[in-house]
């Protein structure tokens, strides 16, 4: 009788028209009227805490939703709960209120929420700066300018000032500061680096994740292209050649489900990943081909359609959770509130169009043909993506958080990301279990008391746009160089790491491939194989495990022989997609040695298709077909 537990209260939604995903923002808008203050200024969603203060978190609360609720008036809906947003304007800028959100200082949380509310003003004026009485609207315009002679960090929250500049612009506000707002875009356009792709900070920062996208930077430029057209022409046309560029990168991000590769921090925010595509839509983009507006509107749809079939997105009350797929305190960030999830309501800006808009106009289409079964050098967030045999996932190598970020070696570190198997996070310390060592190669020198995952990565480079190939350092005297091959017409669904290993020290090594959901049929831990189509099989040099999930194994291809395959039953919570997850991992002992020590290493996965259990029919014909050396590297290790 499990099933009860494995829906959502959105399920039956097809989130294929506009009225569809106007229903879906009302179902998650309403629940948060139980939590907001009597003022309105205040959504309170939970007892955690975050390095901020708890005023600031609860301005998160109510700041986030309304991207959505914005965009929904501004596109000719409505929304009868949208009196309580104006109130908290009213109250929370009000120094003599109880509920007032406190006068921004240097760096201060309050800085991301000014983009919410300067988005708002400049989209539904109407709606919500219109009803304030006067006293209101001098007091939201004096906090919002309250940051313009603040001091910001240097990375994507610049845009949270530009943003909060264009609101009070656009309301013919005196504390709009146009001198203020033409440094701080001058100054991110030093972020961009090319092929539409810009950092999340200055010259050194090697940071392009999803807030070089969705979650900031690309789609506050679109958003701007659009609010700004008719003061900044240049800039705003330059933004949408940016964006052009950009899709045909990020569409590799996606895969034919929806799903979106989780890779970084802040993915909490969840269905903020494919933002992007509203956001193209509603800044007129001219789309370069294979895309069109039915694929972009599927981009979209799916992906948001995934998070809403989610059951462990969502608290009973229907208010989202902290976590991924489900509720989990392991991968966040100390700037996670509870409120923080909502972010994600920068993906419902396709409500702002009307629907005679090509996004709302076309039929939905599904992810373009000629971008499966390919791969794909990325050369400036230095991944190499590919859905050669089903399975989509990048190799990843020269990303770093460019200041301390938990787990940040399990979310820029790793060697591959899968939008199917996702990546697991470490849960404590001491054992591989606590690890969660999937896609990496885990080195202990106090034998297997602590473990080192590659975390700064040095001299990454694609090679001739075949694989990636990078130093790491985990101590001064060892260091490893690791080249990693995508898959081929022949493999396709493995991939290949080679590692050479300098050591000063002993080692003793542990090498994860994907983690998978490590129950069986009747959602016991799997067992040891026995014939059946779910299980795990440990030999020497490979290991195995197949679940409803799909399939995953590692192989040993160098002809070493110490290396032994292991199934190993990670702890609860580590993996972002299933809180119980089993990893096939290979298991060694190094001496130190002048010698290089070489790994060659296969990685296999295939994920279950959609509406099935298990990986397709014939897996094991593949597990078979092995990935060979490319001759150069070949030549190296000789």
């Amino acid at each position: 009788m499990s099933y009860f537990a494995h829906t959502t209260p959105f399920a039956s939604n097809s989130l294929e028209t506009k009225d569809d995903l106007t229903k879906y923002l009302v179902g998650l808008l309403d629940p948060l009227a139980a939590h907001t203050s009597p003022g309105g200024a205040r959504i309170h969603l939970g007892f955690t805490g975050t390095h901020y203060d708890e005023a600031a978190a609860q301005l998160e609360g109510f700041s986030r939703p309304i991207w959505g609720l914005a965009s929904l008036l501004a596109g000719g809906g409505a929304y009868e709960g949208s009196q309580r947003w104006v109130n908290g304007f009213a109250n929370g800028t009000n120094p003599d209120h109880e509920e007032f959100w406190g006068n921004m200082k240097d760096k201060d949380q309050r800085m991301v929420e000014c983009s919410a509310v300067g988005f708002s003003l400049a989209v539904a004026k109407e709606h919500l700066w219109n009803p304030l009485p006067p006293e209101g609207k001098k007091n939201l315009e004096a906090w919002l300018g309250g940051m313009n002679d603040k001091e910001m960090p240097n990375t994507n929250w610049l845009w949270f000032r530009v943003f909060a500049n264009l609101g009070l612009s656009k309301v013919g506000s005196p504390k709009y500061d146009a001198k203020r707002m033409k440094a701080d875009l001058d100054h991110l356009d030093t972020f961009y680096i090319g092929d539409g792709w810009s950092r999340d900070g200055p010259e050194g920062v090697v940071q392009l994740d999803y807030y070089s996208s969705s979650f900031a930077i690309q789609y506050a430029q679109l958003v701007y292209s659009k609010l700004a057209q008719a003061e900044d022409p240049a800039r705003c046309e330059e933004f949408k050649n940016r964006a052009r560029k950009f899709a045909l990168d990020f569409v590799y991000y996606f895969d034919t489900e929806g799903r979106a590769i989780p890779f970084g921090r802040s993915l909490t925010y969840r269905f903020a990943m494919s933002s992007f595509w509203g956001a193209l839509a509603f800044a007129d983009v001219e789309l370069p081909a294979p895309l069109t507006w039915g694929v972009v509107k599927g981009l979209q749809l799916r992906n948001i359609r995934y998070w809403a079939r989610q059951p462990g997105a969502y608290y009973p009350d229907r208010t989202l959770t902290i976590g991924y797929c489900y509720p989990n305190h392991n991968m966040t960030e100390n700037y996670n509130s509870p409120g923080s999830p909502y972010w994600c309501c920068k993906s419902f800006i396709a409500l702002s169009l009307p629907i005679s808009h090509p996004f709302w106009a076309s039929t939905e289409e599904p992810y373009p043909v000629s971008l499966t079964n390919t791969t794909k050098p990325l050369y400036k967030p230095l991944h190499i993506a590919t859905n050669l045999g089903g399975h989509h996932y990048i190799l990843s190598s020269g990303q770093q958080c460019s200041y301390p970020v938990k787990q940040s070696a399990a979310k820029y570190g790793k060697f591959a990301y899968s939008s199917a198997f996702g990546y697991s996070v470490p849960v404590g310390s001491l054992t591989l279990e606590e690890l969660g060592g999937d896609n990496a190669l885990a080195l202990s020198d106090d034998n297997g008391e602590v473990w080192k995952c590659r975390r700064d990565t040095r001299e990454a480079r694609i090679e001739g746009g075949r694989w990636l190939r990078s130093m790491w350092y985990p101590w001064k005297d060892v260091a490893v160089e690791t080249w990693l091959v995508p898959p081929t017409a022949d493999a396709p669904l493995w991939h290949l790491r080679i590692h050479r290993i300098r050591t000063g020290r002993n080692l003793i090594s542990a090498e994860g491939g994907w983690a998978l959901y490590g129950q069986d049929k009747d959602d016991r831990a799997l067992r040891p194989s026995t014939g059946e189509a779910f299980g795990t099989l440990e030999n020497s040099g490979e290991a195995r495990t197949a679940s409803k999930a799909g399939a995953a194994g590692i192989v040993e291809l160098g002809g070493r022989q110490g290396r032994s395959g292991k199934a190993l039953r990670t702890d609860a919570n580590t993996n972002l997609m299933v809180p119980r997850a089993v990893m096939p991992i290979l298991m060694d002992e190094h001496e130190a040695s002048e010698k290089d020590i070489w790994l060659v290493t296969g990685v296999f996965g295939l994920p279950s298709a959609e509406g099935q259990e298990g990986a397709a029919p014939g897996w094991e014909t593949q597990w078979f077909k092995r990935p060979t050396v490319p001759e150069e590297i070949a030549d190296l290790m000789r």
